[in-house]
């Protein structure tokens, strides 16, 4: 029983050993001063888009629905999550508490956000789908924008004109300034931190693509009208699969929110080029490949830093690196030729046998 449970997820227990392998070897350097500070502070971003990756190819790889609005589930896990960190600061005093407490927070409202919007959302399909959940990306990144939330002895004060809209007493304290975001939130994310919450986000995600409700799942994916004439239940496995990724697109949100000083929802971390960031992630480690996202997330995150010294050939040769990973992932002649490598060594090892 035990072997055969081994042979089934010996490809999830690979996954698992990479990513943990990768972080002794990773925290072994730094400890011996082998990689940079540009590096040490490139771990936990890697983190957050290791887990933006692996969630939303549980959506587009899994479910078969492309989503352009993870985005903006991470923008609402970062800034609920930061309001709340800023505001318990003085509160709880023990920084791993607060952190968890928050994380929870950004959890949770992320999720509610994914179940309401998905409620009406996931009616639509294929581009449909993708339009509208883009527009939900930017309509949470410009509300944040224009919201402002200060507080004094009398409670917190609301405002979408401006900070001087919050009247308030003199000794009172703006926490959300519009586009100036949320500054001075506590730094408690760390590469340990993002590294358990990676752990965590490839457990939930492959135990449910392994069991009952992901076989479900798939099979909405190949065949709706199929799965739904079985008895499937297409809304609730859609609405199920929807708002779990938008819960752990909230923790991503939560670890890139508290790894930085000054949280803005400006275009770059939470609009338009995240969410394809993220789809690109997904799509060049291959949809419905776990592995290939993380490795993907790892690999273009990490790039565009090492090619730096390379000045004006540093988007060229990026692009090329890109171009060669769609081709190797897509295109029908090296699919054939990984099939057969893959046929030859299983050939090899029943010929042993």
């Amino acid at each position: 029983m035990l072997k055969k449970f081994f042979k089934e997820r010996r490809n999830d227990l690979i996954t698992y050993f990479i990513v943990i392998a990768t972080f002794v070897v990773v925290q072994i350097l730094i400890d011996a001063g082998f990689i940079s500070s540009l590096f040490q502070g490139l771990m936990v971003p890697i983190c957050t888009y290791i887990i933006l990756a692996i969630s939303l190819n549980l959506v587009v790889g899994i479910l078969g629905e492309l989503s352009l609005g993870h985005a903006g589930f991470m923008c609402v896990g970062a800034f609920s999550s930061a309001f709340f960190s800023k505001v318990m600061q003085d509160v709880i005093t023990n920084a791993s508490l607060r952190f968890f407490l928050a994380m929870l927070v950004g959890i949770i409202v992320a999720a509610v956000f994914g179940l309401v919007i998905g409620i009406p959302v996931l009616r639509l399909n294929g581009d449909y789908l993708a339009i509208v959940t883009l527009a939900f990306g930017e309509i949470i990144k410009n509300l944040v924008n224009i919201l402002f939330i200060g507080k004094d002895s009398k409670g917190f004060h609301f405002s979408t004109k401006d900070a001087l809209s919050l009247n308030m007493e003199p000794d009172g304290k703006v926490i959300v300034n519009g586009p100036q975001g949320i500054t001075g939130a506590p730094k408690d994310a760390t590469f340990f931190i993002g590294f358990i919450l990676v752990l965590i986000t490839l457990f939930i995600v492959l135990n449910i693509i392994h069991s009952r409700d992901g076989r479900a799942i798939m099979a909405i994916r190949d065949n709706r009208i199929a799965a739904e004439s079985i008895g499937i239940n297409i809304t609730k496995y859609k609405l199920m699969t929807f708002t779990i990724s938008a819960a752990m697109a909230g923790a991503a949100g939560v670890l890139y929110g508290h790894n930085l000083s000054n949280l803005t929802a400006n275009t770059n971390n939470f609009g338009y080029n995240m969410s394809i960031n993220i789809l690109v992630f997904v799509v060049l480690g291959g949809i419905g490949n776990i592995r290939g996202s993380i490795i993907a997330a790892v690999v273009l995150t990490v790039l565009p830093e090492l090619l730096r010294g390379l000045s004006d050939y540093r988007m060229l040769i990026y692009a090329i690196v890109l171009i060669v990973m769609m081709l190797f992932n897509w295109a029908p002649k090296a699919i054939e030729f990984r099939e057969k490598y893959l046929s030859f060594g299983k050939k090899k090892k029943e010929a042993a046998k």
